[in-house]
């Protein structure tokens, strides 16, 4: 299956629209993990394990491998998620953009040596920085659109269209991603949680094009106001992401469990309002 039909099948075998992310911070690993080279992979398989029927699908950063060295750890968790949980797809967190011939190397970095299903991507170097993405057709391409971060508005909000007809920049993204760029029926869009009007607005352009909404939990978005402002007509087409409430739901020997304790609450709470 590719990255889209693996999400649809995820959200109706789990019945989850909950995306856990996987940002390891060795300073907030329990006592047990502490000294351990392969501590960052084993804090992020033991909550994988414990999350993975409770999940559509699943959300590392690449940053938190990278400052820790632990680029192999990031292949072997990808690796294993595919393994033990076949059918959950793996977003890798990256946020490239950059220009074709170095967007040829990033693709080929996600997708062949890390075996993401999907990729986050920034938009704002064109179609063609994108295009080395797309040639994967069987991956997701996840562009960024309207971001949780307070600061996004700086940019995103720019008006690029006319005065008597006024675009946000944010918008013309989705115009883009929705009827130009997703011709091979692959991507997908980022808008945060923290702007549920935004979802609103981003959900009328695209259709039933998914969304990945960072931004409940830690971040302080609304869970009823985010899936009522992006979920589609069959009560699905968003991952809603929950990183640090999740992963670091206890200090102690028992994270894993407090773990899933925290991610059923959330995909429970996430279902009252589907």
């Amino acid at each position: 299956m590719n990255f889209i039909e693996s999400l649809n099948a995820s959200w109706q075998k789990n019945n989850s629209l909950l995306c856990v992310g996987l940002d390891p911070d060795p300073a907030k690993f329990p006592a047990l993990l502490k000294g351990r080279p392969d501590a960052v992979f084993e804090f992020c398989k033991r909550i994988a394990d414990a999350t993975a029927d409770l999940v559509c699908c699943f959300k590392p950063q690449i940053a938190y491998f990278a400052a820790q060295r632990a680029e192999d750890q990031l292949e072997a968790l990808i690796a294993h998620i595919h393994a033990k949980h076949p059918g959950i797809p793996v977003i890798l967190d990256a946020k490239r953009g950059d220009i074709g011939s170095t967007a040829e190397q990033y693709a080929i970095e996600i997708f062949e040596r890390y075996k993401a299903d999907a990729i986050t991507v920034s938009p704002y170097l064109g179609r063609d920085s994108v295009d080395p993405y797309l040639a994967y057709r069987d991956k997701g391409v996840i562009l960024l659109c309207r971001t949780s971060n307070p600061g996004g508005s700086e940019l995103q909000f720019l008006n690029v269209g006319s005065a008597d007809k006024p675009e946000k920049l944010y918008e013309r993204v989705a115009h883009l991603v929705a009827s130009q760029w997703n011709t091979n029926g692959q991507c997908a869009l980022v808008v945060g949680a923290t702007f549920p009007a935004e979802i609103a607005r981003v959900r009328e352009i695209v259709g039933d094009l998914p969304l990945l909404v960072p931004g409940i939990g830690a971040q302080g978005g609304d869970v009823q106001a985010t899936v009522q402002a992006g979920r589609t007509a069959d009560g699905c087409g968003l991952m809603i992401n929950s990183s640090r409430a999740i992963l670091y739901a206890s200090k102690n020997d028992d994270y894993a469990d407090a773990a899933r304790r925290a991610a059923q609450e959330t995909r429970d709470t996430i279902n009252r309002y589907r």
